[in-house]
């Protein structure tokens, strides 16, 4: 098993790399990688989790085995036989309609093994919606399908099972989980504790924001809460426990960082990959809209954890006795030192690709390597970092530039990814892969040279990096299982959806239950998220919920006259995906916090559920004032005042539902501090009740208006048209527009092409799969009129009235904290 794990690994780092195309062979096409990829996952899933409580576990049983292969052959059958196939597409003959049978009854198997009952039952009522359509309420009714039709549709095609979802487990998810897991095997994982330890431990309840900061840096190359809990909550819940905070809150910090993990560029959860294919935009697009939520859910973690310091009076990590210069000489070495070392290596990058052209590439590598070499003859001058002891006395806190001298080489494939995603604008494969490549050369290499530099025994040490490499390469294999067969499943429901028109009737399904209310269907939309999240992982639910349910939030927000750009409602759905893990009764990272804490999991799942409050608010505030996610914000002024003001409101908002701002608040004081963030976050609202936000020009005015939209601006305009079940609609639709350019053709650049008559503007043409098509734009509708911001009064008058608002709730507080201090000083002397 261990090396069929490791030929998947190998498989995939091939799959992902120009080799194909340099040697002129091994080249595959999407639908043959996504069947190795399920062959590779379906055969493992059998070898690696029993089938029952009782089952062996000091070996495999005979029936496993055969399960695995003939797993593995179904999931392989479109790769074995992609040419037969190709040749008779919608024949399928007697031996593709027994395989695809076998194959689905195998992955739903394989889905109850390493994922649990619950998604085998989501994945068996949509089977049974597919033979039962006749029989349906009519809201929901189809004509049904035949087990032909069903099993060429889910097995035999991309619509189904090896569909979006499993293409996007093939293509980068699983290079992702095995940089991160190589990283961890590297020791990376234990170095970034430790450096948030050194950092943070001096502070007020210091070990529970190491918790939180720790649980970031592990979110930039981690996708996964319950990973996230794991790897860091051993360290950091014992080490909170020591410095006074109860387990249940102890647990609850650790859950409610783990699970912003995912949320946390550059690395989110799985499910943000998949936005790169259900949004139509670049990956580099999705981090830049995600970046700020995550950074403010954070700090408004952090916040919230020092206010719970201050009210238990927590105790510090006590820290070498440093006189205040020395100190502040340290910091503003380590600051400068920091910002001066990436200038150095951006601009170093950019100066060697300007001197040496299409020579730069070996350049830049001999460039890495040398200084992976001197990275590393530096730390090798000093011990390893030690494991940290959960159950050990806190004596002393380590120094940051202490614990950073020692891994300075992990900041090289960090940094790889982060250029090649961010800079070059890669695709995620291929920057997964380079810094794969990267961090496999540091597993491999590290412990030797080590043992180099220090004159130690080397052949221990080539066959320690050697065991290494195997097992960090299995791991990773390991680790993608479940991701593989949850996005395979997935595909059933997919399938379905694309083989009833299911999609369709969910519209008119949610318009009734929320009678075209935005706000009642996003609230119905975060229920089913969570519900759907307590038994089936985050990946699975954001597949099942953006299929269904984003469409449907775009369209009936258009119809009401609401343009919600396509990336913010993906982004809502994955958010309520995420906190699914943490909320009760089934939060794995809260029950995952538990078992280390060894506390009841659902008292830490509620404790965890109110401290992410604040991560929970942020999807209603971004569908309704998206320059949050940075959309319509163009320069630096608006950037910094758009961040610098919803900080301010998230840390009112965590203030509030903590019930303790200077001191512990009264109810109408946490009352006005909703209020007032409520003002932070949206105050166009306010403006919108004196004037419109939009004047409405006539289409006339639509393709001067995309001329003169600035690069990469988003234009809104109103359409109006039949639809699909004859019906009359008029939406209200907001598109992003590229480079500058001749407006047609910058409408065509996001899949729209239109037709001029006169004044008349009709949509003529809607590509597949494009963002027009995405939000709901169909041929033959109109565009009779363009928005344009109208003049109202200064957001500034709403903002000001709220900061003054917030300063006169933190003056009350502030008097009554010093009468209470006075009173304690006051108490002993009577």
């Amino acid at each position: 098993m261990l090396w069929v794990a490791v030929a998947w690994s190998l498989f995939q780092l091939w799959y992902a790399s120009p080799l194909p195309f340099v040697f002129g062979f091994g080249i595959l096409n999407d639908t043959e990688a996504r069947a190795i990829h399920l062959g590779f996952a379906l055969f493992l899933t059998f070898l690696a989790y029993p089938a029952l409580r009782s089952s062996p576990r000091d070996r495999v049983p005979l029936l496993d085995w055969v399960l695995a292969v003939v797993g593995g052959f179904a999931g392989a059958y479109l790769f074995l036989f992609y040419v037969q196939l190709s040749g008779r597409p919608g024949q399928p003959t007697t031996l593709d309609l027994v395989t695809g049978t076998v194959g689905i009854l195998l992955l739903l198997e394989a889905t109850r093994r390493a994922l649990g009952l619950p998604m085998v039952v989501v994945a068996c009522v949509f089977i049974f919606y597919t033979f039962a359509g006749q029989y349906m309420p009519d809201v929901i009714q189809h004509r049904g399908a035949s087990l032909t039709k069903f099993l060429n549709h889910q097995w035999l095609t991309t619509e189904g099972v090896f569909g979006i979802a499993l293409g996007v487990s093939t293509s980068f998810v699983f290079l992702f989980v095995l940089f991160g897991t190589l990283l961890e095997k590297a020791g990376a994982g234990n170095w970034m504790m430790q450096i948030s330890i050194a950092l943070l431990g001096h502070l007020r309840g210091g070990p529970a924001k190491v918790a939180v900061v720790s649980s970031a840096l592990n979110g930039v190359v981690s996708g996964s809460s319950v990973s996230n809990v794991v790897s860091g909550g051993i360290f950091t819940i014992p080490l909170m426990k020591r410095t006074g905070l109860s387990g249940v809150k102890a647990g609850a910090i650790e859950a409610a960082a783990s699970i912003n993990g995912q949320i946390m560029p550059p690395v989110m959860g799985a499910a943000a990959f998949l936005m790169v294919e259900y949004v139509g935009i670049p990956y580099s697009e999705i981090v830049k809209h995600a970046l700020l939520p995550a950074v403010f859910s954070y700090i408004a973690l952090l916040y919230m954890v020092h206010l719970e310091a201050i009210k238990m009076d927590l105790k510090t990590i006590p820290q070498r006795p440093t006189p205040a210069r020395e100190r502040m000489l340290r910091m503003g070495l380590g600051l400068s030192g920091s910002i001066l070392a990436v200038c150095i290596v951006y601009y170093g990058i950019v100066a060697i690709q300007a001197v040496f052209g299409g020579a730069a590439p070996p350049l830049l590598a001999l460039a890495g390597v040398a200084l992976y070499v001197a990275s590393l003859w530096y730390s090798s001058r000093y011990p390893d970092l030690a494991l940290d002891d959960p159950n050990a006395p806190i004596l002393e806190l380590p120094r940051a530039w202490d614990v950073t001298r020692t891994g300075l080489d992990f900041l090289i494939p960090i940094a790889v990814l982060l250029w090649c995603l961010m800079v070059e604008q890669m695709s995620p494969g291929l920057s997964a892969f380079w810094a794969t490549v990267s961090i496999l050369g540091i597993v491999a290499t590290r412990k030797p040279l080590m043992a180099v530099f220090r004159k130690e025994n080397l052949a221990a040490s080539v066959r320690a990096a050697w065991d290494d490499l195997i097992d960090g390469l299995a791991l990773g294999a390991r680790n993608m299982i479940g991701i593989g067969i949850a996005t395979a499943t997935a595909g059933i429901v997919v399938g379905t959806i694309t083989l009833t028109g299911l999609g369709l009737m969910m519209t008119e399904l949610v318009e009734l239950i929320s009678g075209g209310n935005v706000i009642l269907m996003l609230i119905l939309i975060a229920a089913i998220s969570l519900v759907l999240g307590m038994g089936i992982p985050t990946t699975a639910n954001y597949i099942l919920v953006a299929t269904l349910m984003a469409p449907v939030v775009v369209d009936l927000g258009a119809q009401a006259g609401l343009p919600i750009p396509l990336i913010a409602v993906h982004l809502f759905v994955f958010y309520f995906g995420i906190m699914a893990d943490i909320t009760p009764p089934v939060g794995l990272a809260a029950f995952a916090a538990a078992a280390i804490s060894k506390e009841d999991p659902i008292a830490t799942g509620f404790q965890g559920a109110l401290y992410s409050l604040r991560t929970a608010i942020l999807p209603f505030v971004f569908i309704f004032n998206p320059a949050i996610l940075l959309i319509g914000v163009d320069t630096w002024p608006q950037t910094i005042w758009v961040a610098t003001v919803s900080l301010i409101a998230i840390l009112l908002f965590s203030a509030a539902t903590m019930n303790w701002f200077v001191t512990k608040s009264r109810l109408w004081e946490s009352a006005a501090l909703l209020l007032i963030c409520f003002t932070l976050f949206r105050p166009d609202w306010w403006l919108n009740q004196v004037s419109p936000p939009y004047e409405e020009l006539p289409a006339s005015e639509f393709l001067p208006a995309v001329a003169q939209t600035s690069a990469d601006g988003r234009i809104n305009f109103v359409v109006e048209g039949v639809d699909l079940m004859g019906e009359d609609v008029r939406k209200t639709v907001n598109v992003p527009l590229g480079e500058p350019g001749e407006p047609l053709e910058r409408l065509r650049g996001i899949g729209l092409t239109i037709t001029q008559a006169g004044d008349a503007l009709m949509i003529s043409n809607v590509d597949f799969g494009s963002y027009a098509k995405r939000i709901g734009l169909d041929v033959g509708y109109d565009v009779v009129a363009v928005l344009r911001k109208a003049d109202q009064p200064s957001s500034l008058i709403p903002i000001g009235l709220a900061l003054a608002a917030t300063a006169g709730v933190a003056g009350l507080q502030f008097a009554r904290a010093r009468k209470q201090a006075d009173r304690k000083e006051s108490g002993p002397a009577r």
